[in-house]
């Protein structure tokens, strides 16, 4: 009974180094697949809603991407036409707020030569116009790049041909493809598996769909509250701001340090300084109290800690292809890690 068991157990594992090792191996093109199959997996609930309706899944999934692209693609339009617009105006711009920002920090200089004699004041200046010339010049010309579709084209033609074709078949088969899947399982394990699925898929719906949603509405009030303020590039900044929310506190962190350089260098007054604060306030406020208890909830049981580490792991290993299975696989572990724990405390081992 030990020999067999021994036995599946290396199965398994061999098979589980096998897949690890594929999928490092192929993970410059696994990109727009892993694309295709989260999309259609967020999508599903809605083929599902249309399908209760009386719809064949074929015309569901239709009407589902459809939906999704008459919503999307005019709303992409139209926020890459207005970063572009910022970012033309902001690199028109960058010498005068250079300047600006020069003349405000006269007094910290002023205070150092003060404390420290031995600086020479105009080398100071020197170093930070050259470098921050240099930083801001060389970031806004990469975005502009990115904005005006300056990604491998390769890449963007894959993602936009191969991508959808696998969200349509995914989400088209989803409920096949699980039944399958689950027809493989095991006899033996089958319904502890199927129990550990469930738990796996209940976090992956309440964290990803719901932080998606989150990150998203806080991307639209960042950008609005600092476009409103009259911030240059607050739109590109409130919105990537919200986006990267999925990695605790980088977002906010991210978005308010860069939104209050630019206003520092930009406005002569206070007051717009104070508002473009008080926009990331209220949207801390609103996204602690009201968007992240009501769309994701306290009981994903994913700790922020993890999270991090798992987007930075996968990030190092796979790149961007990490970033994108980083919390589905940290949430996969954390589940078998709470079923490992509690099998351990049921045994002789510990008991």
């Amino acid at each position: 009974m030990v020999g067999k068991r021994n036995r599946n157990l290396m199965i398994w594992l061999t098979l589980f180094v096998l897949f690890c090792a594929a999928v490092y191996v192929l993970r410059s093109v696994l990109m727009p697949f892993v694309a295709g199959i989260i999309i259609g997996y967020l999508l599903d609930p809605w083929a599902s809603k249309f399908e209760k309706w009386g719809m064949s899944r074929t015309w569901a999934t239709i009407l589902t991407i459809l939906l999704v692209i008459l919503i999307l693609v005019p709303a992409l339009i139209a926020l890459f036409g207005i970063i572009d617009s910022q970012l033309g105006h902001f690199l028109g711009v960058l010498p005068q707020y250079l300047s600006s920002f020069l003349k405000k920090i006269e007094p910290v200089i002023a205070g150092l030569q003060d404390r420290f004699p031995a600086l020479e004041p105009e080398r100071i200046r020197e170093a930070i116009r050259g470098n921050m010339d240099n930083t801001m010049k060389v970031a806004a010309g990469v975005l502009r790049k990115v904005v005006s579709g300056g990604f491998a084209w390769v890449n963007i033609i894959s993602l936009l041909l191969i991508t959808p074709v696998v969200a349509f078949y995914m989400l088209r088969d989803w409920d096949a493809f699980v039944a399958k899947v689950d027809d493989l399982l095991p006899k033996s394990s089958k319904k502890s598996i199927e129990k550990q699925a469930k738990e796996i898929d209940g976090i992956l719906s309440s964290f990803i769909r719901g932080q998606l949603s989150v990150c998203v509405l806080l991307g639209l009030f960042y950008a609005i509250g600092l476009y409103i303020v009259g911030l240059d590039l607050g739109v590109l900044v409130g919105f990537v701001a919200g986006i990267i929310s999925f990695i605790p506190y980088v977002g906010s962190i991210f978005g308010f340090v860069v939104s209050l350089g630019i206003a520092f260098a930009q406005f002569d007054t206070w007051m717009p300084i104070a508002q473009v604060v008080g926009v990331f306030m209220v949207g801390q406020f609103i996204e602690g109290n009201f968007l992240t208890p009501n769309l994701v909830g306290d009981s994903v049981g994913l700790h922020p800690v993890w999270i991090m580490f798992a987007l930075l792991a996968g990030g190092v290993l796979l790149g961007f292809l990490g970033l994108m299975i980083a919390v589905p696989v940290a949430a996969i572990i954390g589940v078998l890690v709470r079923h490992a724990i509690i099998n351990y405390k049921e045994s002789s081992l510990y008991k």
